[in-house]
């Protein structure tokens, strides 16, 4: 009776993380980018909803909710499905949306999914080459021989988050950053921009207009045909198409400049409302924290060179030794060992999903950029 009403507990988790999932991806991570591949999202939420499982799972532990056994099966169940997911349905699925856009390979793209696929695996398992991970104890595909593979990767990809974060967090929260932008600023870039639209639309007309009289005299109609007909098409051109190309150039052109008018124009709107979000006082509040996360992420790099240089054993993280001097100062009965834990985790968790959120709203402008351009 205990597992059924565990287990019950653990599935209607699992659905309030995917739903949270779900909004996160809507709303907040790509609430300014249209995403019509549904699978993406539903990807995206089922392994967010078990990476939350599996976290609640170790506050489970921690807290001694739950009868054990339960806590290991959901354990060993949401291990498999998310290596699952990790190891064969992402790379597989990327793969097939990256054949998907190549047209000479749109009627195989199964076959070379498969391919691609075929050879992140055998990247993935050299990966544990230079590693002491192979054990005779385990076989091929046993949890542990992929478990050891992602934590290598997963350990590397932290390493990049928290540089990230250490960069990211300040420039994103602290006021110092941010570079005056007034309306006039504002005003004179919408001006370059309305201005260049007019000498899109002045230049459209041109070519609609100089389009209509070739029609009207024939010189659409009355092409040659043949392969003499074609050299002679090539060699000698109308007297309106070599002006059409020039036009058509010069209108390619401003479209791009008017683009990247436009996005400096939302990125001058979007300083100026952190400049006026920054007057507030959660604006204030959040200034505070990019310098505290500054401070702390500073100290934690300076003492991990120590340790590295001195080849010293970090005893203390920066967390416990505040407030052990904190209780110390002030002469209160406090269990430093007991709450320096659970902050610390906190803190560790507000900057790893500070990051990752920074990390892909920073490479998705990145790809958005080279895919417009």
């Amino acid at each position: 009776m205990s597992f059924l009403i565990d287990s019950s507990i653990m599935i209607t988790s699992q659905i309030l993380f995917f739903g949270f999932g779900w909004l996160f991806f809507m709303r907040q991570l790509f609430k300014d980018y249209e995403v019509r591949q549904y699978v993406v999202q539903v990807i995206f939420s089922v392994t967010f909803a078990f990476s939350c499982t599996m976290f609640e799972l170790i506050i489970f532990e921690i807290l001694k909710v739950l009868n054990s056994s339960s806590r290991y099966f959901h354990w060993k169940m949401n291990l498999c499905v998310i290596l699952l997911i990790l190891v064969f349905m992402v790379p597989f699925y990327i793969g097939y949306f990256i054949v998907s856009n190549i047209r000479l390979l749109h009627k195989q793209r199964l076959l070379f999914s498969c391919l691609l696929w075929l050879t992140f695996m055998y990247f993935f398992w050299k990966l544990g080459d230079p590693f002491p991970i192979l054990s005779p104890k385990h076989g091929i595909l046993s949890i542990e021989q992929l478990i050891s593979r992602v934590g290598v990767i997963g350990v590397t990809l932290m390493a990049l988050l928290s540089g990230f974060g250490a960069v990211n967090c300040p420039y994103t929260y602290m006021s110092y950053f941010l570079r005056n932008v007034t309306d006039a600023d504002i005003l004179a870039l919408e001006r370059r921009l309305l201005q260049t639209m007019d000498m899109i639309i002045s230049k459209k007309k041109r070519m609609a207009m100089t389009r209509r009289t070739m029609f009207q005299k024939g010189e659409v109609h009355n092409k040659p045909s043949g392969f003499w007909g074609m050299i002679k098409s090539v060699t000698t051109s109308a007297p309106g198409s070599e002006n059409l190309t020039l036009i058509q150039q010069e209108v390619d052109a401003l479209e791009e400049l008017s683009r990247q008018l436009f996005l400096e124009t939302a990125d001058l709107y979007a300083t100026k409302e952190r400049i006026e979000y920054s007057k507030t006082f959660k604006g204030k509040y959040f200034n505070f924290l990019g310098y505290f996360f500054s401070i702390y992420c500073v100290w934690k790099i300076f003492m991990a060179t120590i340790n590295i240089v001195f080849d010293r054993v970090g005893k203390t993280d920066p967390v416990t030794r505040g407030i052990e001097i904190t209780v110390n100062y002030l002469g209160i009965q406090f269990d430093v060992k007991f709450w320096s834990q659970h902050i610390s985790f906190i803190l560790v968790g507000i900057i790893i999903v500070t990051s990752i959120r920074g990390l892909l709203i920073t490479l998705t402008k990145f790809f958005y950029a080279i895919s417009s351009s």
